[in-house]
């Protein structure tokens, strides 16, 4: 099946209603920011979150840092930037991209899913290192690992506003258990007033073992710290990785 990204562009306007920004993403948001106090060897006043999408993190982030975002998505850049005017957006891609500055933290959340294979994975946490200034911290929480990932988990959330009522129903598919990549399939139940719209998405993923994190971060040239962060039914890794130097 041929990978698609209809809620990055025309489906765009979704986002907002799949998972409210003030609430679902403050806790995770407080773990980082206490992880990067935890570990920073410099003041941090400043992040950079790459593949920030449409700013829900960045809402809740920008109370402690002056964050910059970068994403792929022109419009989920524009999300962002309706939702957090005062904060700076760049797009550009998370393998590739180099804003001739630093800072003192780095997030990066679900977004290095995308990386599916080891090449890409490897050039985000270069991406991420060439950010930092020494001594800060990069934040990096695996959606799922070789060792967490469900075979066929499958997830549904609903939303209702101004008419719309929004059935979200994800999951995901491992065709082939010997390689780095999984299949998550979204379809969106919309119904306008009623009416009924069904449009369906579809991405290849990059699944990792922790070893390989461990091993990829370390080349990287980061000091690695492992935790956990459990928001309530499900439970991650979070690795916390300080520049050297």
């Amino acid at each position: 099946m041929k990978d698609t990204c209809h809620l990055y562009t025309d489906l765009a306007w979704l986002w907002p209603m799949w998972g409210d920004a003030t609430t679902e993403y403050a806790h995770y948001c407080r773990h980082v920011t206490a992880l990067i106090r935890q570990y920073a060897k410099r003041p941090a006043t400043t992040l950079l979150n790459i593949g920030c999408g449409g700013g829900k993190n960045v809402l809740n982030l920008k109370r402690q840092f002056n964050v910059t975002g970068v994403d792929l998505s022109a419009v989920m850049l524009a999300q962002a930037k309706e939702l957090n005017p005062e904060c700076t957006f760049v797009q550009g891609d998370m393998r590739t991209c180099r804003l001739g500055r630093a800072f003192d933290a780095v997030l990066m959340d679900d977004a290095i899913s995308y990386m599916s294979c080891r090449t890409d994975f490897v050039a985000a946490f270069r991406t991420a290192h060439a950010h930092l200034n020494p001594g800060g911290v990069l934040v990096a929480t695996p959606d799922v690992t070789t060792e967490t990932f469900q075979q066929n988990k499958t997830s549904t959330t609903s939303a209702t506003r101004n008419g719309l009522d929004v059935v979200f129903v994800e999951n995901v598919y491992d065709p082939d258990p010997t390689d780095e990549q999984y299949e998550t399939t979204i379809m969106y139940l919309i119904r306008d007033h009623g009416r009924l719209r069904i449009e369906t998405d579809h991405w290849t993923m990059g699944v990792f073992s922790l070893d390989t994190w461990r091993h990829v971060l370390r080349e990287t040239g980061f000091e690695v710290h492992e935790g956990r962060y459990n928001p309530g039914e499900d439970d991650y890794t979070v690795f916390a990785c300080v520049k050297k130097g």
